[in-house]
C-alpha cells in the first residue's frame, strides 16, 4: 500500500504522495464525485489542523492563516481572486523561506487547499503535502498507521461535508453555485486514462 512512497523517501522527493499513489485511491474516487464548493468546505476545513501545527513552531508568521481566511472570503464573493491568490502565493512563499521540509510542506498543504476554491484539482495537494510532513514527523519505520489515520479522516470529513454543505445555506461566489460545471479532477482523471490507452 505504501511502497511506492516508500521509493520516493529512498529518492529523497519532496513530495512523497501523487494521483498514483495506491493509498489515496478510494479519496481520490470520493473526490471525483463532490461539488466543488463542498471540496472548498473539506479543504477549508482540514487545513486547520495543519495551521494549527504550523502556529505552534511559528507563531509569528501569519501568511498561511491569512490564506485560508482570505481564500473563504472568496469563496463567499466577499473579496475578487486577485487578493486571494496573492495570499496562497504568500502561503507557498513561507514553505520556500523556512529552512524546515516539515513545516513547509505544512505550508503547501494550506496553500492547496485555499487554492481549492479556484480549482477542485487543488484539493489533492492538502493531502499530498500534508501526508509527506506526517511521513517526514514519523520517519520511513513509523508513518504508516499515522498516514492510514489521517487519510481516514480526510475521508470520514469529506463525507460530512457531502452531507452537511448544503445544509449551512452559506453565501458563495457565483461560479461555485454553477452544479453544471464538471469536477475538474474527475476530467483530469479521464483524460490520463485516455492518454494511458493510446500509448
Amino acid at each position: 500500500m505504501f511502497s511506492d512512497v516508500e521509493i520516493k523517501l529512498k529518492k529523497k522527493n519532496k513530495i512523497l504522495f501523487s494521483r498514483e499513489s495506491k493509498c489515496l485511491q478510494e479519496l481520490i474516487k470520493l473526490i471525483q464525485l463532490q461539488k466543488h464548493r463542498i471540496l472548498v468546505m473539506w479543504a477549508l476545513d482540514c487545513a486547520k489542523i495543519p495551521l494549527k501545527q504550523f502556529e505552534e513552531k511559528y507563531p509569528d508568521e501569519h501568511r498561511p492563516r491569512g490564506c485560508l481566511e482570505l481564500c473563504e472570503a472568496w469563496a463567499r464573493g466577499k473579496i475578487k481572486m486577485p487578493v486571494a491568490k496573492r495570499a496562497i502565493l504568500d502561503a507557498h512563499a513561507v514553505a520556500k523561506e523556512i529552512n524546515d521540509l516539515e513545516y513547509a510542506s505544512l505550508c503547501h498543504a494550506i496553500g492547496h487547499a485555499g487554492a481549492t476554491v479556484h480549482v477542485e484539482t487543488h484539493a489533492l495537494g492538502l493531502p499530498f503535502y500534508e501526508l509527506t510532513a506526517i511521513v517526514l514527523k514519523c520517519g520511513k519505520d513509523s508513518f504508516r498507521k499515522p498516514v492510514s489515520n489521517k487519510i481516514n479522516y480526510y475521508y470520514n470529513r469529506l463525507l460530512y461535508w457531502q452531507e452537511n454543505t448544503e445544509r449551512l445555506e452559506l453565501d458563495w461566489i457565483s461560479f461555485l453555485l454553477d452544479d453544471n460545471r464538471p469536477n475538474k479532477e474527475k476530467l483530469l482523471s479521464e483524460k490520463q486514462k485516455l492518454k494511458q490507452k493510446s500509448l
